[in-house]
């Protein structure tokens, strides 16, 4: 969700063209694919908010007490071919994940997920997904997906959902898969219907999180073709939010900018952050 208000002065200009996507993509592409076969164990994780949410939905048992589904499940690989793309791809190409998969998963945290945003200024839907690296044995897709879990009396909407699939190529198997809401002081807001209308709020949750294997593996592996972590989630940012392709300037850096270019300076008060649907 996001909302722009006139306030505070935050010092940006906007100088020179719009932002292209920032990655360098090698020219070698590979497909990725999967043995429906077989199962993965998927262990799912939700921290208790407590303390960390506003006071408005402190005593609110849907999200105070909100628990994971499903601590331990066995998913057939089937599912994870939502987050494979149709064609081969190089490193740094993008692709959407169908839909389909995606939810299989995330009721495992929570039985009714939704990926249609109940707030929507239209830069909030989306499930994307990117190949950030590969050699000839492992491939390291990178994901980010919009979504929010349903309850009776409101709504729970995370940051994002972000996260890692690694495909054994030889074996064409899940090595490791993890999706999780990324920290920070605010990583998710909250609506609620009461009786005198809707209240609103934001907290903090220290894991909201699947997990199948180890980090370790990702760590360890040596990919002969690869772009950074940073250039992948720059890419995936771009397929969400607009405002992600102006480039912002420091505010120390403005003022002899805008001298120096002779051009206005913008000032914009900002009451959430641009870059997730955390408010």
């Amino acid at each position: 969700m996001k909302t722009l208000v006139i306030g505070l002065l935050i010092l940006m200009i906007m100088s020179g063209p719009l932002n292209a996507d920032d990655h360098s993509a090698a020219n070698n592409k590979i497909t990725l694919n999967l043995d429906s076969t077989s199962e993965v164990s998927v262990k799912g994780f939700i921290a208790p908010v407590g303390e960390t949410v506003s006071n408005s939905g402190k005593n609110w048992d849907p999200l105070t007490n909100m628990r994971v589904a499903e601590p331990e499940k066995q998913h057939p690989a089937s599912v994870f071919h939502a987050f494979l793309p149709d064609k081969p791809v190089s490193v740094g190409e993008h692709w959407k994940v169908k839909p389909d998969g995606a939810l299989e998963l995330l009721r495992q945290l929570h039985p009714n997920p939704s990926l249609n945003m109940h707030i929507n200024t239209g830069d909030s839907y989306g499930l994307w997904a990117c190949l950030r690296a590969y050699n000839d044995e492992f491939a390291d897709i990178m994901f980010r997906i919009h979504a929010e879990f349903i309850f009776e009396d409101g709504w729970f909407t995370p940051s994002q959902f972000a996260g890692h699939l690694v495909i054994n190529r030889v074996k064409e198997n899940v090595a490791f898969f993890v999706m999780r809401v990324p920290g920070g002081p605010v990583n998710f807001d909250f609506n609620r219907i009461t009786p005198i209308g809707r209240i609103a709020g934001m907290g903090f949750c220290s894991q909201v999180e699947l997990r199948a294997g180890t980090q370790d593996l990702l760590e360890d592996i040596e990919f002969v073709e690869s772009i950074t972590q940073a250039a992948a989630e720059r890419t995936l940012i771009l397929r969400f939010y607009k405002s992600q392709q102006i480039n912002w300037i420091q505010p120390d850096q403005v003022l002899e900018m805008a001298r120096v270019q002779q051009k206005p300076i913008h000032a914009i008060s900002i009451d959430g952050p641009l870059v997730d649907e955390s408010c």
